[in-house]
């Protein structure tokens, strides 16, 4: 892998908005620091097994979900990569297929690189789930196993509908720009005020798409260098938020907790809109310095290679966090309380351990599956199984040199890398940039067990 690795890295274009890159791995990175931190697993005195939420035991880390809920950055990294990628198949294809065949081509090749590596984890844990049902040893343990690892899934969802609706709504931004940004910002708005101020039932589910499209049109921004003001997205954002938190019925937590009334996760809210802008617009100010750092040349092959493994950890990394608690368990080792020193003193052991099982269950063959990367070099050459890349659609002027399909300009990468409009640097399609969070649970090794609420992302 290592050897690969460099090779790829070595064969980056000049012009890749490398950024790009790391945001998807650092922000899957958080989702899973999250998720493995978050978790507060107690054994009782009747020897039941509890998970709860770490945000629940200390209320007053809920801020720091302002920071660490990422998973707006997902969507917009995901816009970014949508359109490049869909404009990409469309001038490959000039002369060639009609649109619709475009459209085909560029959700085939988004859905293989998510679905594949999914598909191996829903068969391995349907499979072992089945078998443990045939054998008798069905219930409680297993049940909780199989909502905590099941439960980053429902965001793949989103993710898919996102990608159907891309060409649309490309065609809107193209045509109106930010104005098509602004009515899904007053959609969504709309949608919480029939909620909250005339109590219109279940009218706010509306904002699973409003919300999550809004933030995802941002990418279509980023890739035309219409976001050239990030300070001011990020203070509009933000205010936003601490005024609806303030003054309105939101409650403080970007993420669900147990018990609450309103959630600003399930379904999204406004709020957790302002909270996207605040970050998207935070981590656009930080592009320059974030750039020149990753034109180093160790940092980008580390960035390579973490995105190369990223949506296989992804789906593995909750069973990992199962895999620990069920060996604490195990072996009596005392869980101290949660937000103890005690607990606080474990976390390091317990996060090192997660990540050691973690990279072993990555490098397990068959669960390293064509298009579990996340990388974005797909177009640099080789295909998600290192393979030779090949196109679903025929591309004009298209010729094979070096046992590699070169695009009509040339290049061993087409134009797919060429840089946005406003000169910042391109970047290949992605691998599907999935970042998926989840609501799980904690794990346990207990016959008898309680899952309280968690939503953890």
């Amino acid at each position: 892998m290592g050897s690969s690795v460099r090779e790829l890295a070595e064969k980056t274009p000049a012009g890749r908005d490398r950024y790009i890159d790391l945001l998807r791995v650092a922000s899957l990175g958080t989702v899973v620091a999250g998720h493995w931190l978050m978790a507060a697993v107690t054994v009782g005195a009747d020897g039941r097994t509890e998970v709860g939420n770490l945000l629940a035991v200390v209320p007053e880390l809920q801020l720091l979900t302002w920071a660490l809920q990422i998973m707006p950055v997902f969507f917009f990294v995901g816009g970014f990569s949508h359109a490049l990628s869909y404009r990409s198949l469309s001038r490959k294809a000039e002369g060639g297929p009609e649109g619709g065949s475009v459209y085909s081509a560029f959700l085939r090749a988004r859905l293989q690189r998510l679905l594949r590596p999914t598909m191996v984890f829903i068969g391995v844990w349907g499979a072992g789930a089945l078998l443990l049902q045939l054998l008798g040893q069905g219930g409680g343990l297993l049940d909780v196993a199989l909502r905590l690892v099941a439960q980053p899934l429902w965001f793949i969802g989103i993710y898919l509908a996102m990608v159907a609706f891309t060409p649309p709504l490309l065609r809107l931004h193209e045509r109106w720009g930010w104005a098509a940004f602004g009515a899904l910002v007053a959609a969504a708005g709309a949608v919480d005020v029939a909620r909250f101020a005339f109590g219109v039932p279940y009218l706010e589910f509306l904002n699973f798409a409003f919300v999550w499209l809004a933030v995802h049109q941002l990418g279509f921004l980023r890739a035309d260098g219409k976001l050239r003001l990030p300070y001011v997205l990020a203070g509009a954002g933000l205010a936003g938020a601490s005024l609806l938190v303030a003054l309105g019925p939101y409650p403080l937590s970007m993420v669900g907790m147990p018990g609450e009334r309103v959630s600003n996760m399930a379904p999204p809210t406004f709020a957790l809109l302002c909270h996207g802008l605040w970050l998207v617009g935070a981590v656009e100010a930080l592009r320059g310095p974030a750039t020149r750092w990753l034109a180093r040349p160790r940092v980008w092959r580390g960035v390579v290679a973490a995105n190369g493994i990223s949506m296989t950890a992804f789906l593995w990394h909750l069973t990992a966090m199962l895999g620990v608690y069920g060996m604490l368990l195990a072996l009596d080792v005392p869980l101290p309380e949660p937000a103890s020193a005690a607990w606080w003193a474990q976390v390091p052991l317990r996060l090192a351990a997660a990540a050691a099982l973690t990279a072993a269950l990555v490098v397990v063959p068959p669960l390293r599956t064509p298009g579990g990367g996340g990388a974005g070099h797909s177009r640099h050459g080789l295909g998600p199984g290192g393979g030779p890349r090949r196109h679903a659609l025929p591309l004009r002027g298209a010729r094979p040199v070096d046992g590699r399909l070169r695009g009509p300009a040339g290049g061993p990468y087409g134009d797919a890398d060429r840089r946005p409009r406003d000169g910042s640097g391109g970047g290949g399609d992605g691998a599907g940039g999935v970042a998926a969070g989840g609501e799980g649970g904690g794990p346990g090794q207990s016959t008898s067990m309680t899952v309280r609420s968690m939503s953890m992302s």
